[in-house]
């Protein structure tokens, strides 16, 4: 296996700063939709969820960390087999809430299908611990969905503090006025 990379970029949309990352599986759409919304299939990566999406929210738990909270993540907007966007409300580096959005866009070309996954950041510098940690999720993700070992991917060995320096690099701390 070849040493993981900070793939994490900085995108500045109209409701904020986004961290972005970028897959391409060879696989059709529908079969990339199925594998960041199906239950099932996302365990095999990062969680799962329970509850109705067509109440506009689903309760999801992160697998992959031991003793991660189960969170209500409401469901911003939903275009199978394109678009999936969520918020959710939890506590943030800093100790206080934030809303967290994420964000699943899928394009199709001849080739397979490009996933476009971002989340906002609520402090640019937060990338420093937020990028390698979606590195290794999305590293997991295309590992189960190509036939790679899944528990192979270690987040203490090769994401964090490895990656750290890349997103240093590439989301600069605003400097702190005195």
């Amino acid at each position: 296996m070849t040493a993981p990379q900070a793939t994490g970029r900085p995108e500045t949309r109209q409701d904020g700063e986004w961290i972005v990352f970028t897959r391409h599986f060879g696989a059709p759409v529908e079969d990339v939709w199925a594998a960041v919304t199906d239950p099932e299939r996302l365990g095999r990566w990062i969680g799962t969820w329970t509850g109705d999406p067509a109440s506009g929210s689903v309760t999801f738990r992160m697998t992959a960390e031991d003793g991660m909270p189960e969170e209500e993540h409401h469901i911003e907007a939903c275009e199978p087999p394109r678009l999936l966007r969520t918020r959710a409300r939890s506590e943030g580096l800093d100790g206080q809430d934030h809303d967290w959005r994420v964000e699943f866009r899928l394009t199709e070309d001849d080739g397979g299908t490009t996933l476009h996954f971002g989340q906002v950041l609520p402090e640019p510098e937060w990338a420093h611990n937020i990028g390698p940690g979606w590195d290794y999720y999305l590293d997991r993700l295309v590992a189960a969905e190509t036939g790679g070992d899944v528990a192979a991917i270690d987040f203490e060995r090769d994401y964090y503090p490895a990656l750290v320096p890349a997103y240093e690099e590439r989301f600069p701390a605003a400097p702190r006025q005195p």
